[in-house]
């Protein structure tokens, strides 16, 4: 499993040692340690697997991306390894290349094409903005489908370990569609917090990442995802949870309500 300390990969081997189901984890800290940036890394987390789970770091949609995952898959079915199921984002350009590049390799694919992660309130990148009190994004009205990473996993283990998804694609959404506005009031509501939604101009934006010294490159994927991806164009429903598991996905009040709960958005440093 490539990425099994992510929000969605740590989801996954949970489930699968739940299964008893043997899991490596494949990540910089992990062991055998593996790097997408460090290619005679990548043989040792594929002796004897059967599967594979795929993330990205930082990004699929990155440059270079669909050439490691076609390198991977290469390298994979060297080893004897078919089953390879990728982790890809809905609505990214540079994704589709990548995908492309898995479907192309000859291994048996499955890609999931997910929307954004209900838990990214939750867990970095938008946590201290909601402890903070204020979210503050360049996105103002596009409605977007929030998916639970837990009906991600949810998915990725049954195409990890079940028959009939090889060769899928399944687009993974909630049940509904919010502004990022109306995402914030449910948080603040299940919180019993004050917590707002300031839009901001893409500039703002900007100034603040580079306050954050982030470098260049991740700089222009988030404002990318945040200029082009945000802008309306993934706010349609699709049934990919159903399809995969025959029932609905999470709805995103309930993701609020169940994490209100841990105590994670009470005001101080998160927990855990």
């Amino acid at each position: 499993m490539i990425g099994g300390t992510g929000k969605t990969g740590r989801r996954v081997a949970e489930r699968l040692a739940a299964l008893g189901i043997p899991t490596r984890i494949g990540s910089r800290a992990g062991e055998p340690p593996f790097d997408w940036q460090i290619k005679s890394t990548w043989s040792a987390v594929l002796e004897n697997a059967e599967a594979v789970y795929l993330t990205y770091h930082p990004d699929l949609a990155m440059p270079g991306a669909a050439d490691d995952i076609a390198s991977f898959a290469e390298l994979a079915l060297q080893h004897d390894v078919r089953r390879l199921v990728l982790l890809s984002g809905r609505g990214e350009e540079g994704a589709l290349v990548s995908e492309q590049a898995l479907r192309n390799s000859g291994a048996d694919w499955t890609i999931l094409r997910a929307s954004w992660f209900n838990q990214n309130f939750s867990e970095s990148f938008l946590l201290d903005s909601v402890l903070g009190g204020t979210i503050a994004l360049p996105v103002e009205d596009a409605r977007e489908p929030f998916i639970d990473a837990d009906d991600i996993a949810d998915v990725a283990v049954a195409a990890l370990t079940e028959n009939g998804h090889i060769g899928q694609l399944y687009e993974l959404t909630g049940p509904r569609a919010l502004t990022f506005a109306e995402a914030t009031e449910e948080i603040a509501q299940a919180s019993g917090r004050e917590i707002h939604y300031v839009p901001i101009s893409v500039e703002q934006f900007r100034s603040g990442l580079e306050q954050e010294n982030l470098s260049a490159e991740f700089t222009n994927l988030l404002l990318e995802l945040f200029t082009k991806v945000l802008d309306g164009r993934n706010s349609h429903l699709n049934d990919g949870v159903k399809r995969a598991l025959g029932r609905e996905p999470r709805d995103f009040r309930d993701f609020a309500r169940d994490t209100a709960a841990t105590g994670i958005w009470d005001r101080g440093e998160p927990n855990g």
